[in-house]
Order: C-alpha cells, then sequence, then structure tokens
C-alpha cells in the first residue's frame, strides 16, 4: 500500500523572548502513513501533536524538513497552491466546530462543494446524503446556535467529507463533549472515514478513542517513541 503522507527529518523550532536560544517542539522527525488507514496521536499536553498534524496539514511550516503529500512535496509551495490541495484533497475537523454561523446546517455541508466547482444539483444531493450519514437531515435548515455541541461536531464531520478528501485531520474533534456524545462521534469519526476510503490523522488525549484507530504513535519530547499498530 502507497503512502499518502511522509513526513522527512522535521524540525519545528520557535525563538525564546529575549535569547538567542529556541524551544524545539519537533525534532527531527520522519513518518510515512499509508492511504485508507487510520492513525492516531497520543501525548501529554503541550508535547506537540496539534504541532505536528498541522505541519502534516500543511496549516504550518517546518523549520525544516519535508512534507510529502500524494507524492507531492508541499511544504514549499505558495498560499495559493497549498489552498487548492487543502480544499479539494483534505478535510478538518476542530475541537470547536468552527461552522459558518450566519448558514445552516445543509449550507454548511454544500459550500465546500459548491467551492471546489461541482454543479449546486449532484451538491445538494450529496450534502443531503452526508447529512443522512451523521443523522442530522431533519437538522438541515437549523443554524449552528440551534445546534447542540455534539451535532454541531457531526455536522463539521460531514462538512469535513463532503469533498471526499484524501485526509481527514481531527485535532480533538470529541474533546468538548460529554462521554454519550464522545464515543458516538467517535465511531461515526471512524466508520465513516473508512467508508469514505478516507484516511485519518487524530490528535487526541482519550487513550480509548486512539485505540480505535489502525495506528497509535506516541509523541515525547518531540519524536515518536511509540507506534502501535493493530
Amino acid at each position: 500500500m502507497s503512502n499518502i503522507i511522509e513526513l522527512k527529518n522535521i524540525l519545528k523550532t520557535y525563538p525564546l523572548p529575549d535569547s538567542k536560544d529556541k524551544l524545539t517542539i519537533i525534532n527531527d522527525l520522519s513518518l510515512q502513513i499509508q492511504k485508507g488507514i487510520s492513525v492516531s496521536i497520543i501525548g501529554r499536553s503541550g508535547c506537540g501533536k496539534s504541532t505536528l498534524l498541522q505541519i502534516a496539514a500543511s496549516l504550518l511550516k517546518p523549520t525544516s524538513g519535508e512534507v510529502i503529500f500524494n507524492n507531492k512535496q508541499i511544504n514549499k509551495l505558495s498560499d495559493k497552491q497549498l489552498c487548492k490541495i487543502r480544499n479539494s484533497q483534505m478535510g478538518f475537523i476542530f475541537q470547536n466546530s468552527l461552522l459558518l454561523e450566519d448558514f445552516t446546517a445543509f449550507e454548511n455541508v454544500l459550500m465546500p462543494l459548491l467551492i471546489n466547482g461541482l454543479n449546486k444539483k449532484d451538491a445538494t444531493v450529496r450534502a443531503n446524503y452526508l447529512l443522512k450519514k451523521v443523522s442530522l437531515f431533519d437538522r438541515a435548515i437549523h443554524k449552528p446556535s440551534q445546534l447542540s455541541g455534539g451535532e454541531k461536531q457531526r455536522i463539521a464531520l460531514a462538512r469535513a467529507l463532503s469533498t471526499n478528501p484524501k485526509v481527514i485531520f481531527a485535532d480533538e474533534p470529541t474533546g468538548s463533549l460529554d462521554e454519550d456524545n464522545a464515543t458516538f462521534v467517535e465511531d461515526l469519526l471512524i466508520n465513516l472515514v473508512k467508508e469514505e476510503h478516507s484516511t485519518l490523522i487524530l490528535v487526541t488525549h482519550n487513550k480509548n478513542f486512539a485505540s480505535k484507530c489502525n495506528r497509535t504513535l506516541k509523541l515525547t519530547h518531540g519524536q515518536i517513541t511509540e507506534d502501535i499498530s493493530e
């Protein structure tokens, strides 16, 4: 099976105030992630999990090293080129749903499809299909302010999957939910990503959630110190 993401000798540092020293977050890290699998990243708070995910997703540039996405080095591309790749080939879910407050649930799922040039008829079919998959078709005309936290995360999941991305990047997607809602969203995310044949890269502090993935990576001192696979 071929790799969808390769990180080669990734270094990420930040300058320390009033000092010539630098804070190292990611330290000469290399990693390969195969197409179609789910990968969780765990570790202590502040260890660099979110930084690693953002570098893999091209949201943050490494200090040095290479980020290869679908056999193409992307960390030196222009913002315009990166934006095109993210819009068409990546999906994102964060701890806060980041839904557009003035748009309905349906419109939030529909918008990425229209941005990518899909005609409105086909985009509508796809958006409605995903709303049904997350069991929120009956909430399609509701705006985010009218939805619960769990419902908003399910809409965010549908939106992330809308363009059938190659990779879903999820950063603590259930971190703000109660246990029952979190478990429901966790299982929904794992199952839908598998159905859509996407790759999942998940950051979580929840070891039970992490264990539902095919691989679990532990990040310590800027390095992968453990790789637990099925």
